[in-house]
């Protein structure tokens, strides 16, 4: 992960007509991992049926719910309200990135000027947002990705319990398939990145790599392609060599990626 957005203050601006509720926790683990939720704030029209769901889910994770009536049809208000806001806390100078939790590429402008304004800005939203919001974030998190990781998280423990029933669980409950798979794309983007980034003898920093690849594409994640690390999906692929080199501090070593 990028050095540049950890330990954030951060803004959480959740659409929440663009989003489903059903794994708001883990999408806060997951924001996590990059700050403190300065402020959490969810916008909707809540007179309507549609976001119900959510109101079991705003108190006993402590987002405040923004009223926002939709004054026209096939109009969404929320995003206006959402837009005004973010600018409101951005001048008061309080937080260091935002999180806009959203499948709605109408944020992209937004993005844009906040990054333009030196916020680090993280996306959240499904699979199917378009391209121009992804690009216009630090970084974009397909929520379907958290949504498979907490299943294999549960099932984990009953296998464990029960290692006689490991096969009968395993037919009965088939792993998820990953978001994408390893192509010819993904390869040239790791190869092309090592390349620019390598030493004299060919060797690349593993923890730059990942910075950098992420710098290209907004939206790249190993957990997009079924893996947990970096590190894990390089060695899935056998184009490259991997060497790793004691640092003397805890037995952690530095890892160094080459092409093959």
């Amino acid at each position: 992960m990028d050095n540049s957005i950890k330990d954030l203050r951060l803004a959480v601006l959740i659409d929440a007509d663009n989003v489903p509720y059903a794994n708001i926790k883990e999408m806060l683990e997951e924001i996590a991992k990059f700050g403190t939720p300065t402020f959490k704030r969810i916008y909707a029209d809540w007179t309507k049926p549609t976001v119900q769901g959510w109101k079991k889910v705003l108190l006993e994770n402590a987002i405040t719910p923004i009223q926002q009536y939709s004054y026209s049809t096939g109009k969404n208000s929320s995003d206006s309200a959402m837009i005004i806001d973010a600018m409101d806390i951005l001048y008061s100078g309080k937080v260091d990135g935002f999180c806009i939790v959203s499948s709605d590429s109408d944020f992209t402008r937004l993005a844009i000027r906040l990054r333009e304004a030196g916020m680090k800005v993280i996306g959240m939203g499904e699979q199917k947002t378009l391209q121009p919001f992804i690009t216009a974030c630090d970084k974009f998190i397909y929520i379907e990705i958290l949504k498979v990781a907490e299943s294999k998280e549960r099932k984990e423990p009953k296998v464990k319990e029960d290692q006689s029933q490991k096969a009968n669980t395993h037919s009965k409950q088939p792993a998820k398939k990953p978001l994408n798979k390893i192509n010819h794309e993904l390869i040239r983007l790791l190869t092309d990145s090592i390349s620019d980034l390598a030493d004299e003898s060919g060797w690349t920093y593993l923890g730059d790599l990942g910075n950098f690849v992420l710098k290209k594409k907004a939206d790249f994640d190993p957990r997009n392609y079924g893996f947990t690390k970096l590190l894990a999906l390089i060695k899935s692929i056998d184009k490259f060599e991997i060497d790793e080199r004691d640092t003397g501090k805890n037995n952690i070593p530095h890892i160094y990626i080459r092409i093959k």
